[in-house]
């Protein structure tokens, strides 16, 4: 009896700990349009898509542009008419340009929320052709 009992509470601790790994799991971006490190054109729209649904007022993105062909030691240019918002299913951040970007190097900051409430931080960048 007393071997029952002990399968069963490492069972039921078994349990426990995995459901915790579960519930301690934070958003990842799982994918990217425009690729990371990529050659893309006429971009108007960059999609950051992530493995849950994000919190629409804790999650966002910037947009810099690192670098200009022909412009030796260009400086980071924060790009001020750009827009981001989650995607309909909350689970993609898209930044908005109400013009295709400038052929040029550029970094997404973005930050997300997601179901556990812990603030995740990351970059995104790719080339304009």
């Amino acid at each position: 009896m007393r071997t029952i009992t002990k399968i069963g509470a490492m069972l039921a601790g078994l349990a426990a700990m995995s459901a915790a790994g579960v519930a301690a799991a934070h958003p990842s971006l799982v994918s990217a349009s425009p690729a990371a490190n990529a050659p893309a054109s006429n971009v108007t729209r960059i999609l950051l898509r992530f493995n849950e649904r994000l919190t629409p007022r804790l999650s966002g993105a910037t947009l810099t542009m690192t670098g200009m062909p022909g412009m030796a030691n260009h400086p980071d240019m924060p790009m001020t008419d750009v827009s981001s918002a989650l995607s309909s299913d909350r689970t993609a951040l898209v930044i908005t340009s109400p013009r295709p970007l400038p052929a040029g190097s550029y970094r997404v900051n973005w930050h997300v929320v997601g179901a556990d409430t812990h603030r995740i931080t990351g970059t995104h960048e790719f080339t304009v052709r």
